[in-house]
């Protein structure tokens, strides 16, 4: 971990500073977001890093020598991640534990006792031990900013501020539930095509490399002049042949590049531009963008954030770098004093719905209440899309595999209808 010095401004304005031990400057502003500090600087301090065991090894370590065999298996079997599933379990058990007025420090010894996740139960010690030098929930959650985002953290602070944590973990849950409930919407639609592209790829590669070549050494034997269809696949599978290192070190290098440059802030923004523009995907993934950003907006107006601060929170939980730009840009029209409605319509992202919804909610007040139901409407037009491009994928991929089958089909069959009609003239 590194040291960062950063400022910012706290609820009332005033101007803080500090420094704080993170990951990175990302790790940082989700503590502050969740200690309800808005970052206006962070700047990483050189030379005052310090190293930290990676998990798996901690763990190893504090199973002892004593640990059981059992405990052994368990801990190389269990996994490091931590699904959206350990999340949601969290803030209901959360929810019913507050709710029943149970203190803090006992529900999460409890939730931690009880937890099959490895990860999770090492996260939880931690925000056990955080609370045990005095911190209040939300810092000691904000110590793990890559497990709770910025959203769940500012709902904690709210939820621990206004006296309100049950309900605090009540709206967590339901908007984590939606948000799995969408990526299992996603997953599904773009399970079958990938599915299909595969085993289309794998049958090119097997007919390229080992039956082709059986063709071509028969059409050589024969000496017959071939058309050229079977010359292309017969240079196709030589070439595929005499060069596969290469071809797959180009594909793999590739993958990499693409995977490496995706994850540079500049690489991110480009290609979350880009594959909004994407034909059928791409709407879908700006709706998708679009109801987490109505909805994350909503509980946070709900619970009572400052718009400014909550256009901050929720720039970074929509999952889109160019969309998230787009919302900060919305933030800072309304620090010049511009409405709400103006900024969403001059960002362009809206439907004339979805801002007449945002006007009326200005005037009256209720802005939370319509960005609920304009995220309501957002996911049922990402289902129905959903289904929609399900249907219209399905059409492409039976031509682009009648397209491949006849120019195999040509290739092969042809020079064997040649030979065929010249020993029969």
């Amino acid at each position: 971990m590194a040291q960062f010095q950063y400022s910012g401004r706290d609820n009332t304005g005033a101007l803080v500073s500090g420094s704080l031990d993170a990951g990175n400057a990302d790790d940082v502003a989700a503590q502050l977001f969740g200690s309800s500090v808005t970052p206006i600087e962070i700047r990483e301090v050189k030379g005052q890093g310090r190293k930290k065991a990676p998990l798996g090894k901690t763990r190893k370590a504090k199973l002892g020598s004593d640990a059981s065999t059992v405990e052994r298996i368990n801990a190389f079997l269990a996994s490091d991640k931590i699904e959206a599933d350990d999340l949601i379990m969290f803030a209901r058990q959360m929810h019913s534990l507050t709710k029943a007025g149970l203190p803090l420090d006992r529900a999460l010894k409890g939730m931690e006792a009880s937890l099959s996740n490895l990860a999770f139960r090492e996260v939880l010690k931690g925000v056990i031990e955080g609370l045990g030098n005095g911190m209040d929930l939300a810092s000691a959650l904000g110590l793990h900013p890559k497990v709770f985002s910025k959203l769940f953290l500012s709902l904690v602070h709210i939820g621990e501020n206004t006296g309100r944590l049950d309900m605090a973990f009540s709206e967590i849950g339901k908007y984590l539930e939606l948000e799995k409930t969408t990526r299992k919407q996603v997953k599904s639609a773009i399970r079958y095509p990938l599915f299909v592209m595969s085993a289309i790829a794998v049958a090119l590669a097997v007919i390229t490399v080992f039956v082709i070549p059986v063709f071509s050494d028969t059409f050589e034997r024969l000496g017959a002049e071939l058309p050229w269809q079977t010359q292309v696949l017969m240079n196709t599978s030589n070439f595929v042949i005499n060069y596969w290192p290469f071809i797959l070190i180009s594909i793999f290098g590739s993958i990499y590049g693409f995977i490496y440059w995706s994850n540079t802030d500049k690489g991110r923004l480009t290609w979350d531009e880009k594959k909004l523009g994407i034909p059928l995907v791409g709407a879908v993934l700006e709706k998708v963008a679009l109801a987490r950003f109505s909805r994350s907006f909503s509980i946070v107006m709900g619970a009572g954030v400052p718009i400014i601060q909550g256009l901050t929170i929720v720039g970074g939980a929509v999952g889109n770098a160019y969309t998230s730009l787009n919302i900060y840009a919305m933030r800072e029209g309304v620090e010049r004093g511009e409405s709400l409605h103006r900024t969403a319509s001059s960002s362009g992202m809206f439907s004339p719905l979805v801002l007449q919804m945002i006007a009326i909610g200005e005037e009256t007040g209720t802005v939370d209440e319509l960005l609920a139901e304009v995220a309501d409407f957002y996911d049922s037009e990402v289902e129905y899309d959903l289904g929609q491009m399900s249907d219209a994928i399905e059409p492409i991929l039976i031509s682009f595999i009648g397209g491949l089958v006849l120019i195999l089909a040509l290739g092969v069959f042809l020079p064997i209808w040649d030979l065929n009609t010249a020993a029969n003239g």
